[in-house]
């Protein structure tokens, strides 16, 4: 620990005495400095031990005293060293009293007592404690890096917990906590996810002191990486600021931390290297061949049902990464394989069917779906589409790359972040026809007939609708019109005329339906 004024009276070379204070003698000293000016607090820093003579000052007037002493306390002076024989015998009454007033530790040094053996007490003292700080640093270091290597980074969080007397955490990519010490800490460490998501906007390597949960303790947030977009984040609270011997041990976590994380990360590109190579197995029909190359890589993720999901970036930013730390980070807390591959401007994924990595994937999307539909809602760097197959296993996973390609271009098509091509197969072909080509076509397709419409010599677009709707019939139809059949039949031959086209091909019928379909959604 630091010198304190309490171990340099203590001190059975330095004979010093104490006139006042006698309470506060366990405050720190940060060094000792002598100073004969009648006011030495410009050249103050606080945390000094001032040594006097008081050569150019009058000791024995209270008033002067008492200004003087005020003003050392204000500067954070923490004791005032009187070195009796000089210009006083003994230590004058009016300058105890003011310390005393004051709270002021006040040293009675014997003549015999020089000031540089004061001096070099405290510098002795303050080495003796940055040496003990850096043995116990150096020691925590070999420690942190033992259960590093041994135990991984749980390990690692559990020796930094212990060395700072606190706690520690490690949280994911997505922010998420994948690691406390001790285990008190999880609930701690959860609470301050938003502190933590915060830190991570920024730039590598950011750091930030947030106060604890319900102000418990004081907590320290540090990036982990060295790129970009921070990977990871460590957190360590403490009851109060970390000391030299702890302030080595966070950095040597960080360092340690910093290593896994971009190792990590190169074992990463060389994993989604052999992800692509898998992946074109699979496009080419060669699932065999894709099981070899894999091999214990991905698991079962190739014996059972998959997904597959191709996302496209349509702005700027990296809302790519952001989807890839969605997913990966999923499927590491739950323990499931995940094959990830980068292709330029597109990224491919495949994913065990019902497991955390989709379900990770579309709430990713419904974020952002939800971000971008909002009121207050301003243009986004990070904008994607995404398009998810229907499951499906090794021998079909070309026929599921289209599926997932298909859904891409009808998200694109409808402004939507996400969809799933089981929506579309599943569902009703109607809102298909939303598409602006769809509805220009139909607009060309029955522009005529709503100009025949428009002179008021008949309502051909109507009876048309009626006819198709009840299958030609012509009785059922002209009720439904409260017209004569005559009157429906004379309608659907000007449709003909008008049209060019023969309503007896079911063709033709088909797209006069889907056209009528179309313009009636506007």
């Amino acid at each position: 620990m630091p010198p304190t004024l309490a171990s340099l009276v203590h001190h059975s070379a330095l004979k010093l005495t104490v006139r006042a204070g006698e309470d506060r003698l366990d405050v720190p000293v940060r060094w000792a400095h002598v100073s004969e000016l009648a006011d030495p607090v410009p050249y103050m820093e606080g945390g000094e031990l001032l040594l006097i003579t008081a050569l150019k000052l009058d000791a024995e007037d209270p008033q002067a005293m008492r200004r003087y002493v005020k003003r050392l306390v204000g500067a954070g002076v923490v004791g005032l060293g009187f070195a009796v024989g000089v210009n006083y015998d003994e230590v004058p009454k009016a300058l105890v009293d003011a310390a005393e007033r004051e709270g002021l530790p006040l040293l009675e040094v014997p003549r015999r007592t020089p000031f540089l053996a004061i001096s070099k007490a405290v510098s002795a003292a303050i080495a003796a404690d940055q040496y003990r700080a850096v043995t116990a640093g150096f020691a925590a270091q070999r420690e942190l890096t033992r259960q590093a290597l041994t135990h991984g980074p749980e390990g690692l969080i559990a020796a930094l917990a212990a060395q700072v007397d606190g706690w520690a955490a490690l949280y994911d990519a997505s922010g998420a906590v994948v690691a406390t010490a001790p285990e008190w800490a999880g609930r701690r460490a959860a609470r301050i996810t938003a502190d933590v998501e915060r830190l991570r906007e920024r730039p590598a390597p950011a750091s930030s002191v947030v106060g604890g949960p319900d102000n418990e303790d004081r907590v320290e947030l540090h990036s982990l990486g060295t790129g970009r977009r921070p990977r990871a984040a460590l957190a360590v609270g403490t009851a109060a600021a970390l000391g030299t011997a702890e302030r080595y041990a966070v950095h040597s976590a960080i360092a340690l931390l910093t290593l896994t994380t971009e190792r990590s990360r190169s074992l990463h590109a060389a994993e989604q290297r052999i992800g692509a190579a898998v992946l074109r197995m699979l496009l080419a029909g060669e699932p065999d061949h894709a099981r070899a190359v894999a091999g214990d890589l991905y698991g079962g993720l190739l014996d059972a049902p998959f997904r597959m999901i191709v996302a496209e970036a349509v702005s700027g930013g990296d809302p790519l990464g952001g989807l890839t730390e969605a997913v990966e980070s999923a499927a590491a807390r739950s323990g499931e394989a995940v094959l990830v591959v980068p292709e330029g401007e597109r990224l491919v994924v495949l994913a065990g069917d019902g497991g955390a990595a989709v379900a990770a994937c579309t709430a990713y999307a419904a974020a952002l779906d939800k971000a971008h539909s909002a009121p207050e809602a301003q243009p986004e760097e990070d904008e994607l589409v995404v398009g998810l197959s229907a499951p499906a296993g090794p021998i079909a996973a070309a026929a599921a790359y289209k599926q997932a390609e298909q859904a891409l271009s009808v998200a694109r098509r409808r402004g939507r972040v996400l969809v799933e091509h089981e929506q579309l197969a599943a569902g009703s072909v109607l809102p298909l026809l939303a598409d602006d080509a769809v509805k220009a076509f139909a607009d060309g397709l029955l522009r005529a007939l709503h100009e025949h419409d428009a002179t008021g010599r008949g309502d051909l677009v109507a009876s048309l609708r009626a006819w198709l709707s009840r299958h030609g019939q012509w009785d059922a139809a002209a009720a439904d019109l409260g017209v004569h059949r005559h009157t429906l039949r004379y309608r659907m031959r000007r449709v003909e005329e008008i049209l060019g086209r023969s309503l007896d091909d079911p063709d033709v019928r088909m797209e006069l339906w889907l056209a009528l379909k179309a313009t009636s959604s506007d």
